[in-house]
């Protein structure tokens, strides 16, 4: 893991070591022997594993972690390998269940099939037979991260996305799909769609999940730095290169680099990109010699590049690299089955965060909800549940509780909006310091923006109709941290 401190990274840029998403393995057996055997030969095999020499154990380590994978031993003192099956089954019934039993008897295999075992082994057994029946059982846990969470109202669930609508469904179908493709994948919508959730589900569940996941905000680093942020430089290639330095690309290598609003790149650069993306190696600035590079990009980004192309500021050649499998995040007015599920979710996070008990939601801000556009989609809908949950004096979420953008549903003003513009005109007959009040009014909408945007200056730039590079500007301007 390099740290910022060592790369020195733009805020804008994460390099991220994907979270070990090597499959989990519980071993459950009072035997020491067997135990230790089957922790070491598992380990050897590429699976984290961890054991229980009791029934009782093994249900405190469940509820402490997931895992993809139980064996158990059948006969145990106490609970036997039976009985933790049926509980395992209970607290997750898609988690496969190996049972391994040196008293092998066909109505004992009959019982433990029924009670929804995955697998049953007699000892001895063969490593062969144990690591292809492994083999087996994680490959139909994996397949399962598409399961309903709950089958009577289809709630799905993908990484760490959640859904019941059919737009969405169809996304979480594609994504395992494309996981282990070495192709460009090109992910389009607007801002606050979950972008950025779907690249990381794609690397997480493809074969490049142990590697790392490099985020790169293309509008959020200076046109001056990109280029050497993004493929490096040699010491005294410019003023200042006071040693070499690693580029993205080259610390992404073996894993994946998303390519956050990619609208965004020069033009310049989009030509050393192409060149990445089809010969896989690039030269760092002030270099001489090529450097090869292995990784998956994944470019996302809330432009039309169609659009942009046919009025040349997208290279087309570009444009057809990246885009060889599109996947389109619908908006959250698209989708608006997905707002209470989302809504709960948000609620449960936020309530837990803040230390309150909040039982839910009335109706009625539920339907005002229901109403509203959300052109900030699932991030502002994310933002007004936070919101809410901090400054409601209930355990209920009432209407009066959500800070909904009214100014945002277009020419629909209230009468206090109405009074408010109109007080704006007003000169008094002293006068006024024109310049002063405007950049009092700007200060507070910079502010404002910030906080509807929890602090991301591109997302607040986007609320005010401004580039990246006016809106850091301005802050700068007004001293605004």
């Amino acid at each position: 893991m390099v740290s910022r401190l060592e790369s020195g990274l733009d805020p804008d840029i994460r390099l991220e070591a994907a979270p070990s998403s090597k499959p989990r393995v519980l071993i459950v057996d009072d035997d020491t022997s067997l135990r230790e055997f089957l922790e070491i030969f598992l380990a050897k095999e590429g699976y984290r594993v961890d054991s229980a020499a009791s029934g009782q154990d093994a249900l405190e380590k469940l509820k402490a972690n997931n895992f993809n994978l139980v064996i158990t031993d059948v006969r145990m003192p106490g609970m036997d390998g039976v009985e933790l099956l049926r509980a395992v089954k209970a607290m997750d019934p898609g988690l496969p269940v190996i049972l391994i039993t040196a008293f092998a008897s066909l109505d004992a295999a009959v019982e433990a099939m029924k009670e929804g075992a995955w697998d049953y082994l007699t000892k001895p057994f063969r490593i062969e037979e144990l690591r292809n029946v492994v083999e087996n059982a994680i490959s139909s846990r994996q397949e399962q991260a598409l399961k309903p969470v709950d089958s009577r109202d289809k709630i799905y669930r993908l990484g760490s996305m959640l859904a019941r609508s059919q737009s969405m469904l169809k996304i979480f179908q594609i994504i395992p799909k494309v996981a282990n493709s070495p192709s460009s994948v090109l992910i389009t919508g607007e801002s606050g769609t979950g972008k950025e959730l779907v690249a990381r589900a794609i690397h997480n569940l493809g074969n490049r999940k142990d590697e790392p996941f490099v985020v790169v905000n293309c509008a959020g680093i200076p046109e001056t730095l990109l280029e050497s942020e993004l493929f490096g430089h040699k010491r005294g290639a410019f003023t200042g290169a006071d040693r070499d330095k690693l580029g993205l690309f080259a610390l992404a290598n073996r894993g994946t680099i998303f390519l956050d609003e990619i609208g965004e790149l020069p033009m310049m650069l989009q030509v050393k990109l192409l060149r990445v993306v089809q010969q896989r190696s690039f030269t760092p600035i002030g270099g001489t010699s090529s450097v090869e590079v292995d990784c998956r990009i994944i470019a996302a980004t809330n432009r039309n590049l169609e659009k942009e192309v046919t009025e040349g500021n997208f290279r087309e050649d570009l444009y057809y690299r990246l885009n060889v499998i599109h996947i389109r995040m619908p908006p959250l007015r698209e989708r608006t089955e997905d707002i209470p599920l989302l809504v709960q979710y948000f609620l449960d996070k936020y309530s837990k965060q803040q230390g309150k008990s909040m039982q839910g939601i009335s109706s009625f801000a539920m339907e005002a909800l229901l109403q509203y556009p959300f052109p900030g989609n699932v991030r502002e809908l994310e933002n007004i549940i936070e919101r809410s949950v901090a400054l409601s004096t209930s355990n209920l979420i009432l209407p009066e509780s959500l800070y909904i953008a009214k100014h945002r549903h277009g020419n629909n003003f209230s009468d206090s909006d109405e009074k408010s513009a109109t007080g704006l005109c007003e000169i008094p007959a002293e006068g006024l310091n024109l310049d002063e009040l405007l950049g009092d009014i700007e200060k507070k909408l910079l502010i404002k923006a910030l906080e509807m945007a929890n602090g991301r200056k591109t997302e607040a730039a986007k609320l005010l109709g401004v580039n990246f590079r006016s809106f850091r500007y301005r802050l700068s301007k007004y001293g605004i941290d």
